[in-house]
């Protein structure tokens, strides 16, 4: 029986990939309900297991695209790539209601800049604080607090190095982890409790995987709408990050 589910994922890599992410995605909530007693979301255990698979794969094989590098789970690399994700972002706007979005009106503008900006003085001032004084690295690592697409795009549109870019996807990584996991603790203290709220909440941290995973631990009908003004930030940070923001930190240093 081995044999054949060998001999099955390595003729159909992304039936491998789909079972690969299935298990995990199974490990990480068994861990949740059962190890934390559903305090520490599945989602972000979810992540770290990927983290762990991704650096076994990578240090496994000498690579640099993480278990993918590996023929039998090459599948990865397309199942985690752009297509499929921008699919999922997209999918979940199918469940909003635009009444809510006319609602929220210019409110939701004002938390996306104010988000934006917020992390990426964070972010920068961090880098800062750790020695970085190139106006490239500043900003490439404080686009990796926006979001950790933000980062390495900045980076890449910047010529950042690949140190200061992998430095920026870390930083958007323990974002992400750390939303998901305070956002059901601190809900009833913030109000996150409606769609008009879960809009300028996605809007003000962003992070479209941390926002979706925590929301969806605290209530699940709020996750259309965090993830929407979420995937705007990401589309702002991703304009603002390479041209305002990096003239602005080239005009301070």
């Amino acid at each position: 029986m081995i044999e054949s589910l060998v001999h099955l994922f390595d003729k159909y890599h992304l039936v491998a990939a789909f079972a690969v992410i299935g298990l995990a995605m199974y490990v990480a909530y068994w861990i949740s309900n059962n190890l934390t007693r559903g305090k520490l979301h599945g989602s972000a255990i979810a992540i770290i297991l990927g983290l762990v698979l991704a650096y076994v794969g990578g240090a496994t094989t000498g690579g640099s695209k993480g278990l993918s590098d590996v023929t039998l789970f090459s599948g990865l690399g397309l199942m985690g790539g752009g297509m499929l994700r921008d699919l999922a972002i997209i999918a979940t706007a199918y469940g909003v209601n635009l009444k809510e979005i006319r609602q929220t009106g210019f409110r939701g503008v004002i938390a996306l800049f104010v988000g934006v900006l917020i992390s990426f003085v964070a972010g920068g001032g961090v880098a800062i604080a750790f020695g970085y004084t190139d106006p490239v690295d500043i900003t490439t690592i404080g686009a990796g607090a926006v979001t950790y697409i933000v980062g390495p795009v900045t980076g890449a549109t910047l010529g950042a190095s690949s140190e200061v870019v992998a430095l920026s996807i870390a930083a958007g990584l323990v974002k992400s982890i750390l939303t998901m996991v305070a956002t059901p603790m601190t809900a009833r203290l913030i109000g996150l409790d409606n769609p008009r709220s879960a809009m300028i909440f996605g809007g003000l941290i962003g992070t479209t995987s941390g926002v979706a995973a925590g929301l969806a631990a605290t209530d699940a009908r709020l996750v259309p709408y965090g993830a929407m003004t979420a995937t705007f930030y990401t589309g702002l940070g991703i304009l603002l990050a390479p041209t305002v923001l990096f003239l602005a930190v080239r005009a301070v240093m």
